[in-house]
């Protein structure tokens, strides 16, 4: 007998929405920009992949992208782009942490519905990505585990940073 507790994986799941969207409040100002690790390969240094933005940002494109259960016929909402995806991309801009904490927020709120909503048919509905094949609901469990390795990453660089 198969059972999806609905509301054991939102508790589960929001849990993993509030650490990081604790990181990504949390940042100060002077952080934003700062790169995360400095022993990131020079070309992603050099085009920002290892700042703190950008990796709050690439949280969030995953888990918007993956709510759709498809890389085909995504698109992020303006003002972001699909600089995650394309071959020899480039960032168009530095997002600011408003953006983003609305991007998290129209996630979260999205996730919560679908999470809700969600039947049996929809649930064992296969998802295909580079990485794999996996069932619409255990595409949860995957980027559940995303956004909290990279929460983990900001908590721990901004631990390692906070000014005394």
């Amino acid at each position: 007998m198969e059972i999806i507790n609905k509301e054991m994986l939102w508790r589960q799941f929001s849990s993993a929405l509030d650490s990081f969207s604790d990181a990504l409040r949390d940042c100060p100002d002077e952080l934003w920009e700062t790169q995360l690790w400095e022993d990131e390969p020079d070309q992603w240094v050099a085009k920002g992949f290892s700042a703190y933005w950008y990796l709050c940002y690439h949280t969030i494109f995953w888990l918007d992208l993956y709510l759709t259960g498809a890389e085909e016929g995504f698109t992020p909402p303006a003002p972001f782009d699909l600089v995650e995806m394309e071959a020899n991309e480039s960032l168009p801009r530095v997002y600011s942490q408003e953006e983003l904490i609305h991007y998290l927020d129209t996630c979260r709120k999205n996730y919560q519905q679908i999470i809700e909503d969600l039947t049996p048919e929809q649930a064992k509905r296969m998802c295909s990505f580079g990485w794999g094949d996996v069932p619409y609901a255990e595409l949860f469990l995957y980027v559940m585990r995303h956004v909290q390795e990279h929460a983990a990453q900001l908590h721990m660089f901004l631990g390692k940073n906070k000014k005394n």
